[in-house]
């Protein structure tokens, strides 16, 4: 396959065509929303249809088991995107890696849609894990190749590119939530694979004149003995994992406590090694060591904040279901709608910070200062949900307001820190480490649902109290903590603002 430069790449994709953006940008919209709908219209279900009675539609497992399943679920959700990323990179390219993404998801809401049980929800969370790793990270990769380095459309089409991710996870919950509800949790899922077709479709269509060469070329494609060594090592380690299971599996050593537990140490083993060969590489000079301390507690920083803010599809999930009054002035409400929240107020919110940065510019507060911010408002998203308890008891029914609230504070919160953090990694990241440090950055997430896996065991409407009121303070804690340590964190980013 012949090579292209970057420049090739660029000028093939038409530059005008969708809101004065290239024309590719419509196409990636559209995937991503229709990606971003199925995802999210299954997740504002799954929890729901795990531990509801299988009288009821469904699996009939115990409430602390479907948490940390929902958890361990996101986590690996993460994690996958480092093995798509590199999948793309060395074998197919992003083009063909977005394509056989959503091929794997849509088969895997097709699978859930089935009545089969424990066996179809496991198939199907395989299969939605390795396609969105294989989709996610490369639909973002290529919005990217379609602009020069130095064209000033190039924010303001990432912009334009993660409204629609949040528009999908808007309309999802009211639309598969509505469905999978108030008739079969099957057709719910089965919504959501239509939702993935329908964003191959327009994949398919329009890839070849609107993305072009964009994402066609495998960046460092494995070659001769190299590609039969990793296809052997991959095909072993298969093989190895297979032979475990039948062993482990019917012995009871692997159960699903087990394997949330051994997901909770790889979520806190694997971005500890990352940090660990990075700093201690020859590649890394020392003001990149430097400025890597520096990045560490941004990094613990997130984990806590993704911590509370993931527990939205979890505790707050189930406070709407069982613990919030679903009719309000005669309108009858879903639980799986308060979902579309947290897109709401992002799609709301975020062009309100985006200005704000923009006025404030040099006085606007430091990184570091910025991430305090936002672990403060996600502990505050837990301190308020003491309220409801403390006023009515745990038993009762509260106002919707209380979650709207939490949901709130939380994005107040992620817009304070998501996008600063993304801007600091490529900021602090070793030259050498720059793309392996952005998937540092998204571990974070992993991290903290990891963790989530043993969190969410603990809550209970009797310990709700205890709950919000121990995350919740421990976050602003840490939050406060780190404002004050603020200075000495900037002296180490070596000139980093």
């Amino acid at each position: 396959m012949k090579n292209y430069s970057r420049e090739d790449i660029v000028n093939s994709v038409p530059q005008k065509g969708f809101f004065g953006h290239p024309k590719g940008l419509f196409t990636l919209f559209f995937t991503e929303f229709w990606e971003r709908f199925s995802y999210y219209g299954m997740r504002a279900l799954l929890l729901f249809y795990m531990y509801s009675e299988v009288v009821d539609g469904g699996l009939g497992m115990e409430d602390g088991t479907a948490k940390s399943i929902m958890a361990v679920y996101g986590s690996l959700v993460y994690m996958s995107g480092i093995i798509g990323g590199w999948i793309a990179d060395r074998l197919l390219g992003t083009q063909r890696s977005i394509f056989y993404g959503g091929v794997l998801i849509m088969a895997g809401h097709i699978v859930l849609a089935l009545p089969a049980g424990v066996t179809a929800l496991f198939i199907s969370m395989f299969l939605i894990i390795l396609g969105t790793g294989l989709l996610k990270p490369n639909v973002s990769s290529i919005v990217g190749d379609m602009y020069h380095e130095q064209d000033n459309r190039r924010d303001a089409g990432f912009s334009i590119f993660y409204m629609g991710i949040n528009m999908g996870a808007f309309i999802a919950p009211f639309i598969v939530g509505t469905l999978g509800q108030k008739y079969n949790y099957h057709l719910g899922f089965g919504m959501a694979a239509i939702g993935m077709l329908l964003g191959l479709i327009v994949f398919l269509i329009t890839r070849k004149k609107n993305l072009a060469l964009a994402g066609t070329q495998v960046p460092n494609p494995l070659v001769g003995d190299e590609k039969k060594k990793v296809f052997k090592r991959f095909g072993l380690g298969a093989l190895l994992l297979i032979i475990l299971g039948f062993i482990t599996i019917p012995t009871g050593i692997l159960t699903v406590n087990s394997f949330t537990v051994l997901i909770s140490l790889l979520g806190i083993i694997i971005p500890t090694a990352y940090f660990i060969v990075m700093y201690r590489s020859k590649k890394t000079n020392e003001v990149e060591k430097s400025r890597l301390l520096a990045y560490i507690p941004l990094f613990i920083t997130s984990v806590i904040f993704w911590a509370i803010y993931e527990q939205g599809a979890i505790i707050l999930a189930d406070y709407a279901h069982k613990r919030t009054e679903l009719s309000i002035f005669g309108i009858e409400l879903h639980s799986s709608w308060f979902q579309s929240l947290s897109p709401l107020f992002v799609i709301t919110l975020a062009p309100v910070f985006a200005a704000l940065w923009i006025k404030l510019g040099d006085r606007q507060p430091s990184t570091t200062r910025k991430f305090s911010f936002g672990l403060f408002f996600a502990g505050l998203s837990f301190i308020i949900m003491i309220a409801p308890a403390l006023m009515y008891g745990t038993e009762a029914l509260v106002h919707p307001i209380w979650l709207t609230l939490s949901f709130l504070l939380a994005v107040i919160g992620e817009l304070c820190l998501s996008p600063v953090g993304l801007s600091a990694t490529t900021k602090l990241a070793p030259k050498a480490f720059s793309a392996q440090t952005m998937s540092l950055w998204f571990l974070s997430n992993a991290a903290a649902q990891a963790l989530n896996a043993q969190l969410v065991k603990l809550y209970h409407p009797s310990t709700e109290v205890i709950y919000f009121g121990a995350i919740g303070g421990f976050a602003i804690l840490i939050s406060v903590l780190l404002f004050m340590s603020a200075p000495k964190i900037q002296k180490y980013m070596m000139g980093v603002k």
